[in-house]
């Protein structure tokens, strides 16, 4: 068995071999730490006084933007293993730049609009940018309120790059209303929001991941969440933020592929210990039961705020479900791997109110269609999302990710159950967020070949 999988070009996956064993702290492997929570506590402690350390930070393609990021900053960190240990500046300007800084972004939309946010507070001049992929995907919504907020922030058609000039500060508290319901825009305004005159409330249509709310609160800002879909924080002032302590659960994002893989594959049990159980991001797991799946929590707990515990899921019989509404929004990052778990239910599976799905790393819209339809899969695209069609194991065959680690590794994933297996091109793009993906799933009884 190779060391690693993903210096192939190509990753194939071959059928008919079941998923048995426990992932977890105390096994050979284990998920990767939290993405979301990896990318905020990076930059957060880096806007804290004094030394954080962060324990299971996920290391990837895209927390390494985030990163360097720091590092462009003149913010000193250090990471041995998976543990990270930041040294804080706090909330004023972290370095004496009379020009701007550049930072690259790469693919991560996260890294740029939480840094934008960030940036805003502390007034620095900079520049944001990263990959066409990145560039393509909308910034207009953190752009205008920004600059509702005083800031002096440029785009380009409403998207990246981003250029932050010199801001008068403080900056002005606002009351605004989300024209969409985005972890990443209320995060970037909350971090705007502590260099602000005052409180600032943000409302959305919908729920939003609140690990930022979390966070913060942790740290010492007060930041309340009241109904209706309202975050009011009030700015710290000259209170600094408290460093963080914590060990951040395994990345439910990441465990959703997994989750699927055992779901689909006939005489699969898979244990997944210390997953992220936040409860604005469990929409897959409610979606995946309502479909007949057998998937039992045990051992719930807390770390920094964040509930977590362990998964335990064996195969089942799945049938389509109707998704739609606020489910969406709770699992609008498990959409590829949820798909595929539709492709091999009985029935229909009518995916609706999800064209936020066209603005992620890919039009995952219509790559996910696309490709499950290049496998055999009976599918169907719609402007808001799609419709698919069950009822018989697909053929499978070769698929283009579309530079999308999500979908990568979700067609991957297909290929356990699939006719013929399935052939990944451009697997490398996992490394973005799950690195020892083929390893993980080799480690569980798949077989996995890297193809040239």
């Amino acid at each position: 068995m190779r060391q690693d999988r993903m210096t192939e070009d190509n990753l194939r996956i071959v059928p008919g071999h079941p998923l048995r064993g426990e992932l977890g702290p105390d096994e050979k492997f284990a998920l990767p730490g939290d993405k979301s929570l990896s990318h905020r506590a990076a930059l957060f402690a880096a806007m804290a006084e004094g030394q954080s350390r962060i324990e299971n930070f996920l290391v990837s393609g895209v927390t390494r933007a985030m990163l360097d990021a720091l590092t462009a900053l003149g913010i000193d960190w250090e990471l041995e293993g998976t543990t990270l240990q930041v040294e804080g500046k706090g909330l004023t300007d972290p370095g004496n730049y009379e020009e701007q800084v550049e930072i690259d972004c790469g693919n991560s939309g996260t890294t740029l609009r939480l840094l934008a946010g960030a940036l805003a507070a502390w007034n620095l001049p900079a520049l944001l940018d990263g990959s066409p992929g990145l560039r393509r995907r909308p910034m207009g919504r953190i752009i205008s309120p920004l600059q509702q907020m005083g800031v002096r922030i440029e785009g380009v058609d409403g998207c990246a790059p981003l250029r932050l000039l010199p801001t008068q500060l403080p900056l002005l508290a606002i009351d605004h209303t989300l024209s969409v319901a985005s972890a990443q825009v209320k995060s970037c305004l909350l971090l705007a929001a502590l260099a602000a005159n005052g409180p600032t409330t943000l409302r959305e249509p919908g729920p939003s991941r609140d690990h930022t709310e979390r966070m913060l609160g942790a740290m010492g800002v007060e930041v309340s969440r009241r109904e209706n879909y309202l975050t009011c924080i009030t700015p710290p002032g000259l209170r600094p933020l408290k460093p963080l302590h914590m060990s951040l659960p395994g990345d439910i994002s990441a465990a959703a592929f997994l989750i699927v893989a055992a779901l689909i594959t006939p005489g699969s049990q898979i244990t997944l210990r210390g997953v992220g159980l936040n409860p604005t991001r469990t929409g897959l797991l409610e979606a995946l039961v309502a479909m007949g799946g057998d998937v039992q929590v045990a051992n719930r707990s807390q770390q920094g705020g964040e509930p977590m515990g362990d998964l335990i899921v064996s195969y089942s019989r799945l049938d389509g479900v109707q998704v739609d509404g606020n489910l969406v929004v709770r699992m609008i990052d498990e959409f590829p791997a949820f798909a595929v778990a539709a492709a091999f239910a009985q029935g229909r599976t009518v995916v609706s109110e999800a064209s936020e799905l066209r603005y992620k790393e890919s039009d995952r819209i219509s790559a996910l269609c696309a490709e499950l339809s290049a496998l055999g899969v009976q599918v169907s695209e719609k402007e808001d999302g799609f419709v698919i069609q069950g009822g018989r194991p697909p053929k499978g065959g070769a698929v283009d990710p579309h530079g999308d680690h999500r979908l990568a590794m979700s067609l991957a994933v297909a290929g356990l159950a699939t006719e013929e297996g399935v052939s990944v091109r451009e697997a490398r793009i996992i490394h973005e967020s799950f690195p020892e993906f083929a390893s993980v799933l080799e480690y569980l009884g798949a077989v996995v070949r890297g193809e040239d």
